[in-house]
């Protein structure tokens, strides 16, 4: 294999990391490193249309949220749980990836959000290695689950396969 696919697929498994990294406990109420604070990513989505969220602006900004939540490397398991759906299954797993080295170098900036029912979104995003895109306009989708927007499940699945060997529950 030539250094640059070697370098490659690291990345990539880097960036699968990330979707599963917590590293420091972030504290109810407080905004820490640009990341909305439990209390006000959580709030209760708003109402919901036949064709999508009744304020698809405030439905659109809770997603970026939860999205730069869930792969934010400072951002506790239980919080990633929160934002993931079917995230109480998973914590384990989450807290298992948080020691990855690499995972510390991954996030995500969400540029698309399309309402595709009342409760799916598709969210467009590029992963990042040390700020570096590795993975650029990738699908991926957002759930209304319990009254809040959540990456999706099938968003994780395809991230974790990329990075080869990690089994996921529910994958």
């Amino acid at each position: 294999m030539s250094g640059h696919g070697h370098s490659r697929r690291v990345a990539w498994a880097a960036a699968a990391a990330l979707l599963l990294v917590p590293a420091t406990a972030c504290t109810a109420g407080a905004t820490e490193n640009g990341v909305a604070s439990a209390s006000s990513a959580l709030a209760p989505a708003t109402a919901i249309r036949a064709d999508g969220p009744a304020d698809p602006a405030a439905a659109e900004a809770r997603i970026e949220k939860n999205w730069a939540a869930f792969f934010d490397p400072s951002v506790s398991a239980d919080r990633k749980a929160e934002v993931l759906q079917n995230g109480d299954l998973l914590k384990p797993l989450l807290a298992a990836v948080s020691v990855h080295p690499q995972a510390a170098a991954v996030s995500s900036e969400v540029t698309g959000v399309t309402f595709t029912s009342p409760t799916e979104a598709e969210v467009t995003y590029d992963l990042l290695v040390s700020g570096f895109p590795v993975l650029s306009d990738t699908k991926g989708g957002a759930v209304l689950e319990d009254g809040v927007w959540k990456v999706s499940l099938t968003s994780l699945c395809a991230l974790v396969k990329l990075g080869g060997d990690l089994a996921v529950p529910g994958c």
